[in-house]
């Protein structure tokens, strides 16, 4: 993991997390421009909806854990479902520290690694996460709008009216499928891709960036490897081993897409529920290309343009506040103890190894 996520660049994704969050918080309050209001509401929460919200929190371990054990559960015979939980919750964490959320997999790998997995299996297992995450929304995602859900969207404009949020959905889920499509296009023809990283090579070569060059031509070996082990899921009990995996991912996104839906009850705001989903599952889409660690600034001002047809502007701190401790702020904060005390273990053990 040193390689592609250090230490050092999750310590700097976690000092530019906090700092982006806590200046974003401040204009939030000069945006709502009524203080009295805010500690009014943050004192009268609905209580009950408040522990619902720290349950929901959980999810980013147990569900994504959940997903890692059932996808695991193929590659080993035994796998550890808390090994699975710590990986899917550091996972998670991770991918809140770093930009677009590309430290998520390679954590999860580290987490699973570290705990005895071999690495194989570990590598394989966390890309079959990403494979029922496209499987899951390219089909929740149609089903819902097939079924009607969301309508009341289309009256909701941005940019005037020429363009909904229920077009900005469409738009973005269209997106999602088609990254998701290539990748998988990818994966099950390894000849096309390796043509298209040997075009690649050739181009960089003769522009003098061999550096580049070296480490598509490294990706480009490892693709067969990746195609041998990805076939195992294709066949026999494969099959039913993804099929759980995307079912899983229900669980596993359950945090993100519901959380707004809860924050709205803690302040006893009452709102479609299917409408509020689908607006939590187009911030969630729009966040996976922020250039920001989590997302931070950028998932504010996307969560307050889009959820303000639903939290009026004197209440939108006090909702941006508790939807990013329910979405992200509680396992930043406990998955940074857990890292940071692993690392701490690591050069304790090298310290003492050094001295005997």
């Amino acid at each position: 993991m040193a390689k592609l996520v250090s230490a050092k660049v999750l310590r700097r994704g976690l000092e530019v997390f906090a700092g982006i969050s806590v200046v974003g918080f401040v204009g939030l309050l000069f945006y709502g421009n009524n203080l009295e209001v805010f500690f009014a509401t943050m004192v009268s929460l609905q209580w009950g909806w408040v522990a619902a919200g720290v349950g929901l929190a959980s999810l980013d371990w147990f569900g994504g854990g959940l997903r890692v054990w059932v996808l695991l559960r193929h590659l080993l015979p035994k796998p550890s479902f808390k090994a699975s939980v710590v990986s899917g919750g550091l996972g998670a964490w991770a991918s809140y520290l770093t930009p677009s959320q590309t430290g998520g997999g390679p954590v999860m790998i580290f987490a699973l690694h570290r705990q005895g997995t071999p690495l194989p299996e570990a590598m394989i297992s966390i890309l079959m996460t990403f494979v029922a995450s496209v499987i899951f929304f390219s089909i929740s995602g149609p089903l819902a709008l097939f079924l009607g859900a969301g309508r009341s969207l289309e009256g909701r404009g941005i940019l005037g009216q020429s363009v909904t949020l229920y077009d900005l959905f469409r738009i973005s889920l269209a997106g999602f499928i088609v990254v998701g499509l290539a990748m998988l296009f990818l994966f099950a023809f390894p000849g096309v891709a390796r043509g298209i990283a040997g075009l690649l090579v050739s181009k960089l070569e003769s522009r003098g960036s061999s550096r580049l060059a070296a480490k598509i031509k490294a990706a480009r070996d490892g693709i067969d490897r990746a195609h041998g082990l990805w076939l195992t899921f294709f066949k026999g009990w494969g099959w039913a081993s993804l099929a759980a995996g995307v079912v899983a991912s229900s669980f596993a996104f359950a945090n993100r897409l519901l959380a707004g839906y809860v924050v709205l009850r803690m302040m006893d705001i009452h709102a479609p529920f299917v409408d509020v989903l689908l607006l939590q599952t187009l911030i969630t889409f729009l966040l996976y290309f922020a250039p920001t660690p989590g997302g931070s600034g950028v998932a504010e001002l996307l969560s307050l343009a889009v959820m303000s047809i639903y939290v009026p502007r004197e209440l939108a701190p006090s909702y941006i506040l508790l939807w990013r401790i329910t979405v992200s702020y509680l396992t930043v904060g406990f998955g940074s103890f857990i890292f940071w005390k692993w690392l701490k273990g690591a050069d304790g053990a090298g310290a003492e190894s050094d001295s005997g």
